[in-house]
């Protein structure tokens, strides 16, 4: 199956040098370009891709309000580019609903994974951005103090949230529970649809403001 594409980035070389690396490649079609986040949001209306490469900083609208706007109309999942490891933008692009993280400076290979593993559900943070992620969790968790702790979720449901908001992937999830990974999957959309989460990264963003997870477990 083709993997759909689009990219953003308000710089035309970058924006048409990653298009041209990945419409390259067999399985991935780039199907438009933005150069702000309004063409973006647009381009992604229109063509409905299956995957968004987005540069945080655009004009006229921004990659995080472009991602928010994206992720919350549509199944589109949102790649991000930035330009450090720990950009100021990873925890609101992560609320917003990007599903992973790759530097401007990235080598091509590195892209082209990036864009599949996505397309596929999958998550993608570097080390720094994992660091700065949970130094955000520790700081919002400090707030979450008093929270009603109430999910909505069975039991086993919420043996699963937890899990997730600890990062195990579904073999360590089937192992700790003693399930089927089958059994996790099917636990995992379940949650994830009853809380209304996009995926597993927003599985931990919610285990940490609603203090589920505290910094330490």
């Amino acid at each position: 199956m083709t993997i759909t594409i689009v990219v953003a980035d308000d710089q035309p070389v970058i924006a048409q040098g990653f298009a041209a690396l990945l419409d390259a490649q067999p399985g991935l079609q780039v199907v438009g370009t933005a150069g702000n986040g309004r063409e973006l949001v647009d381009l992604v209306a229109r063509e409905k891709p299956d995957v968004a490469l987005v540069d945080v900083r655009m004009p006229v609208l921004d990659g995080i309000a472009a991602t928010a706007l994206i992720t919350g109309s549509g199944d589109t999942r949102v790649l991000i580019l930035t330009t450090f490891d720990l950009d100021e933008y990873v925890y609101e692009a992560v609320k917003a609903g990007a599903s992973g993280f790759l530097l401007k400076d990235v080598t091509g290979e590195r892209l082209i994974e990036g864009v599949r593993l996505v397309s596929d559900g999958s998550v993608l943070l570097g080390p720094a951005v994992s660091r700065r992620l949970i130094a955000e969790f520790c700081e919002h968790a400090q707030r979450a103090q008093g929270r009603s702790r109430e999910t909505g979720l069975s039991s086993r449901e919420e043996q699963v949230l937890l899990a997730l908001g600890q990062g195990r992937n579904n073999s360590e999830i089937a192992e700790l529970l003693v399930i089927s990974v089958e059994t996790v999957k099917s636990h995992v959309s379940m949650v994830l649809r009853k809380l209304g989460l996009r995926d597993r990264i927003q599985a931990v963003v919610y285990c940490y403001e609603n203090g589920l997870i505290l910094p330490g477990d």
